[in-house]
């Protein structure tokens, strides 16, 4: 026996062989019934499965949205009325919507992905290095203070300037021995400030 749009046959315990209208379904759905929700989901997940797939390409997005469809079915079902239209096309158009929508959500976030891999933003570890080499220079900013006059003349004339030891003491007018020991006892300083063990 062939189905006409506003009733079908439907094989449930609930209702085994008897012709239903859907839209009345839907109606009793609306109004809390989960027995007539599960008939109408028995009868129109395929019709909703099959919409979605027709719109989306990957068949377990298509899943993802079918459920979605079911669970705005649920919701607005105290919505449906079946003076407007008749339930199947209320709920595939509902169906196709969602559809729709799902495959816009997911370019746009393919085109923002796309987007921000080709821009020339940096990297999260170079922008964590970088925080990081900033926090460290103003460590040794900081330590560098807390060393005497003498040491830090020293210290900074062989490390920042590139000066050898010879080179330090010519510049000082100094001992290149006393030099070895300022710049040494500067360095110690610095590693106990900054934490580092020997």
């Amino acid at each position: 026996m062939a189905a006409n749009a506003a009733q079908l046959r439907l094989a449930s315990p609930s209702m085994p062989g008897a012709a239903v209208d859907l839209g009345d379904l839907l109606v009793r759905a609306g109004r809390g019934d989960e027995s007539a929700f599960a008939d109408v989901y028995d009868v129109l997940s395929p019709a909703v499965y099959g919409m979605a797939r027709r719109v989306i390409r990957d068949p377990s997005r298509a899943e993802e949205v079918s459920q979605e469809v079911f669970i705005q079915v649920w919701k607005n079902a105290p919505r449906f009325d079946p003076r407007r239209g008749s339930a199947r096309s209320w709920v595939l158009t509902m169906a196709h919507r969602r559809a729709v929508d799902a495959v816009r959500h997911d370019q746009a976030a393919t085109n923002r992905e796309q987007k921000y891999a080709s821009s020339d933003a940096p990297a999260f570890d170079e922008v964590e290095e970088s925080v990081a080499l900033s926090l460290e220079h103003e460590q040794v900013r900081r330590c560098l203070a807390g060393l005497t006059d003498l040491q830090r003349e020293a210290v900074n004339l062989a490390y920042y300037q590139g000066y050898t030891y010879a080179e330090v003491a010519e510049a000082l007018g100094v001992n290149p021995a006393t030099i070895k020991t300022r710049i040494r006892d500067g360095i110690v300083r610095l590693r106990d400030c900054m934490g580092i063990e020997a």
